[in-house]
Parts: C-alpha cells; structure tokens; sequence
C-alpha cells in the first residue's frame, strides 16, 4: 500500500509526544548561535510553547501555498502577563525590547498579553533573559498550552467586586504553565478567573470559566464553573455547570478540567475539532456528564449551584478616571487605539503610574491599559500626561470599542490587514459621526479565526478577499449583534460582503438607521436582536440586495479553516 501520508493531526501529535520543547530551551540558544538556516523544520512547531511564532511577509494568507502565508526570518513573541498585572520596572523592560528588538512598537492582545514583532533568532535568547530579569516570560503564551491566564484588570480595586480573584489566577498559572504534565493539550486551552461583577474578562468564551458570586445561604464567596467556550470557526459560549466552588476549590478545579482535556483523546483526531468545546458540539457530552467527570477527578462532590445573576449591558473596557475600594485612591484606564503603543508610550505609563500612583499598571481584555493606586488629587495630572503620550482616558465609542487582531502585517493565515484599517476606520467613523455617545463594540479580525472575537461585537467584520477589476482587495465580511453576559448572543452573520474602503459607510448608515429607529433607551444590541438580517443588510448596503456567502466554493481561507 505504501507509505500512507501523515495528517496535520498525527504531524502534529507525533513532534508532542516526541518532544516536551520547555525542557529543550538550549536549542534555542544553539539557533541563536548558528543563526537562521539552523533552524529545523520541527522547531517551526515547538517555538510555539516559548511563545514564539514565525512573522508573516505582510501578504497573509494569499501569499503563500495552501493558504497559508509565507514565512520571514523574524519572529513574534507574545509575553504572558498573568491578570494583565504589571509593575512600572516590567513596563520600562518591555519598552526596552521594545526598541532593542520590536522596531519599537508592541501589541495589547485581548488576552491582557503583549506581543512583539521583528524579533530574529539571534536576539531571542537577550530578549529571553531580558524578561526573565524582570519577572516576566513568553513560556506557554502559544502551543498547545494553557495560554495566558486572565482576570478582571481591577482586581483588588474594584469597589464593586465580590473579591479579588488575581492570587488564584496566579496560582493557577503556576500550576499549568511550565508543568510537564500539561504540556501536551490536544490544543490551545484558556481559562479565566474573576471576582468582577461584570465578567470583563469574557469567561463566556473561554474553556474554563470562574466567575465570583456569593452563596445566597451562608454568604460565602465563591465561583460559578463554565466549561467548553470558544469562538473561532464554530462559535459557543460556554456551558454553566451546577456546582458552588469555593475558593479553596478553585484551583483543583481548573485541574481536572485541564486533566479531562488533556485526556480527551478524541480531540487529538482532527486539529481545527480539538477545542474543548468539541465534547459537547461532536461527542456528545452534557452538563451533568461533565460535572461528573470533573467531582470523579476530585474525588469529592461540589455543592450544587445557587442562581447566579448575568451582567447587564455594561462596558467592559475600563477606559476613564474612577474611584477604588480604598479610600482617597482612583484608577484611570486608557484607551490604547487597535491595541498598538510605542516604546516611548510603554515607558510613559510607566513614568506616569510611578509619579502618581505606586507604579501599578494592568493590560485589559478589550487592548487598553489601567494605571491603578492614584491618589485623587493627582489623577487629574496623570491623565494629563497619558493623554499627552497619545493615551487619552476618554474618547469616541468608536476609539473605545474597537479591537483589531493582528492581521497581515504580520500573520500567515490572515486575509486582511487590520491595524492600519482599523485606526483609519475609527478616525473616519469620528468624523461621519461625531455627536454618537452610544456604547458599540465594532471588532476586526483578519480571518475567520476570530482572534479579533468579532462573534461577540455589537458589529463584527470578517476578513475576506473580492476580485475587483481583475485584482484582489481587502474586503469584509459583517456580523452583527453579538452579546455577553445577561443577553448573550452570538452575532449573527448578515449576509454582506464589501471592500475595506466601503466599510465606514456601511456602519455610518446602520448606526443612523439605529439613531433614528431605535426605542427609547434601547441599546444596540436590543436595536440588532429585534430586526432581521435582510433589514440590517440593507441599512448597511444602503438598501436590498441579496445575501452573500460568507465563504463562497473556491473562497481563499487560511489553512485548515473550514467554509
């Protein structure tokens, strides 16, 4: 019969079993030495669990074969920052490698990481060990891995918490990152913890979820446990459990449910089916199966779970000046426009939180940054100087609500470029409209790989490519109407397709149909959920017209990704 060849399942399950690459950092260091042409195809896949990718050409996805882009001599590096906690030294380490290595400029990613561009094999072992002087790492910030472990970036000082979950973010990432028991997930894995009251760390779409509450009889904090969230190609928000889990539980729970994950051999069989959601869309798993599973792994039973109210239609990006719990202390979240900042502004908000505050700086979920612990009358000043760095505390519902991934500039598998679109959307979209107060969430994502999450926007673009006289363009795709938390909703895809360059006037229509259409007080989100697609469409497309594909036969898609 022959050599039968590999799938990208086996390829990749064969390089795991073969290799654990935490305990293979020297080779690493013997790239580094030898330089690029050193490099062997496997590494290729093992840089990952250091959080390193290879850098894309600027194409995307259509500059190479089989839909994947391809690849230069320089790298990505992501930099874990547990619960989007940093101190001012860490901030200033960053801007250094930043400039040293990144051609100055470093990404906010809405898992509360910071991600660096144009890294070479030869700089990453001083980068390496740059972080590691100062408390940071990339270890398990890619892979098939627990990535980055987030949580509310107030933690600690939010006056409305029900508590501060950041230790057992904390412990939880010490028990899964670096762990030779979890290296080998059958695919990315992500958990978030938060004692918030507004979920702003989006546990909804997350593999494992703990969202605080008290127990209504005894006053007790604790967690609620959502399992098996997840965007991508096949969206899910995560399933509610009916268990209580006290805090001194939390983390054994985490365990055994990164245990019957890791276990799940199921999902080993087929790359793009590997999520943990894929138990319960393709293996028929329930609730109360997987409760079971998890109270056997314990070896004990969890307390059955008491009503947990969902948040309503809050903002979540933490932007503006706003007291804490402590007395006489604020904190002041800025808006970081796409996600991108400078070296310069890295230390800025490091000089910045030192002068006024204690140093303290969080990353958020939504791509801004929070400096906490300011003292009231000095957070006027600090505003100030963020606004001065190109950091304002404040800003358009446009500036405030829209999150773009990283897109062609620098990935193989996007279609579009986003960072650039993104800030020209926004700039655009102030000016068409510049008296709208509304909270919208507009997301971007190069793909349908909905790094971007434009699954949960209130108006979500998907990139695309069209043919337009004989060339290929940038192009996107609309969804509309997605939600967290107490109305939660996947967007809906609407059926309309255009060019990059008629996006801005395809929202402006559609939030003028909002202004003038809406119901007293209603909120997008309601305006969206009471209309159908056909209607929505033609407010975009400036009237009727007949749905699009989002994926049409022979449509150009990253590798792997299925129509």
């Amino acid at each position: 019969m022959g050599d039968l060849k590999e799938s990208k399942a086996q390829r990749a399950e064969r390089l795991k079993r073969e290799l654990n690459p935490w305990e293979a950092y020297e080779i690493i260091e013997h790239f580094a030495r030898e330089g690029h042409a050193a490099i062997t195809q496997e590494w290729g896949t093992y840089f990952r669990w250091w959080g390193i990718y290879s850098q894309g050409d600027g194409v995307g996805a259509v500059g190479g074969p089989g839909g994947e882009g391809r690849a230069t001599k320089h790298f990505m590096v992501r930099v874990r920052i547990p619960n989007g906690i940093m101190a001012a030294p860490q901030l200033r380490t960053l801007a250094d490698v930043t400039d040293r290595y990144a051609r100055g400029i470093a990404d906010l990613t809405v898992r509360q990481n910071v991600q660096l561009h144009w890294v070479t094999i030869e700089d990453l072992p001083p980068l390496m060990h740059a972080l590691w002087r100062a408390g940071l790492t990339s270890l398990g910030a890619c892979g098939d891995v627990t990535r980055n472990v987030t949580g509310c970036p107030l933690a600690g000082v939010d006056a409305e918490e029900v508590v501060d979950a950041s230790p057992l973010v904390f412990e939880a990432t010490r028990l899964l990152n670096g762990n030779p028991d979890f290296y080998n997930l059958p695919r990315k894995y992500k958990v978030t913890i938060t004692g918030c009251r507004t979920w702003c760390s989006y546990p909804e779409i997350n593999d494992v979820g703990l969202t605080a509450l008290r127990h209504p009889a005894s006053g007790e904090p604790g967690f609620s446990l959502r399992v098996g969230g997840g965007l991508s190609t096949d969206p899910r928000l995560a399933e509610r459990l009916d268990a209580f889990v006290r805090w001194h539980q939390a983390v054994p729970v985490v365990r055994a449910v990164t245990e019957i994950f890791r276990d799940s051999d199921v999902l080993r069989e087929h790359r793009e089916k590997a999520r943990l959601k894929f138990l319960f869309l393709r293996h028929g798993w329930t609730a109360e199966r997987f409760l079971a599973e998890v109270e056997a792994r314990l070896g004990y039973a969890l307390d059955r779970a008491p009503e947990e109210p969902r948040p309503e239609e809050v903002y979540r990006d933490h932007v503006g000046i706003h007291p804490q719990r402590q007395p006489d202390l604020c904190y002041a979240g800025a808006t970081v426009l796409r996600g991108r900042l400078t070296a310069a502004q890295l230390r800025a908000v490091a000089d910045a939180a030192e002068r006024h505050g204690d140093g303290q700086a969080r990353t958020t979920t939504m791509q801004n940054v929070v400096v906490v612990n300011v003292r009231r009358e000095r957070v006027g000043a600090l505003a100030r100087e963020l606004a001065q760095a190109g950091l304002p505390t404040g800003g358009s519902p446009f500036r405030r609500g829209t999150i773009a991934c990283t897109g062609t500039e620098f990935c193989k598998l996007a279609l579009t470029e986003t960072k650039e679109f993104s800030r020209r959307l926004v700039e655009d979209l102030e000016r068409r409209l510049p008296s709208f107060h509304e909270h919208v969430k507009l997301h971007v994502t190069g793909c349908p790989n909905s790094c971007g999450q434009h699954w949960i926007a209130d108006i979500g673009v998907e990139g695309k490519k069209l043919k337009i006289d004989g060339a290929l363009v940038d192009a996107y795709y609309f969804c509309v109407g997605g939600a967290l938390g107490a109305r939660q909703a996947v967007a809906r895809p609407i059926g309309l397709r255009v060019p990059a360059s008629e996006v801005a006037s395809a929202v402006e229509r559609l939030l003028r149909a909002y202004l003038a259409e809406r119901h007293a007080g209603e909120t997008f989100r309601a305006f969206a959920a009471r209309h159908d697609d056909a209607t929505l469409r033609a407010w975009l497309a400036g009237g009727p017209v007949p749905a699009a594909e989002r994926d049409p036969a022979g449509g150009l898609l990253p590798a792997g990704v299925d129509a």
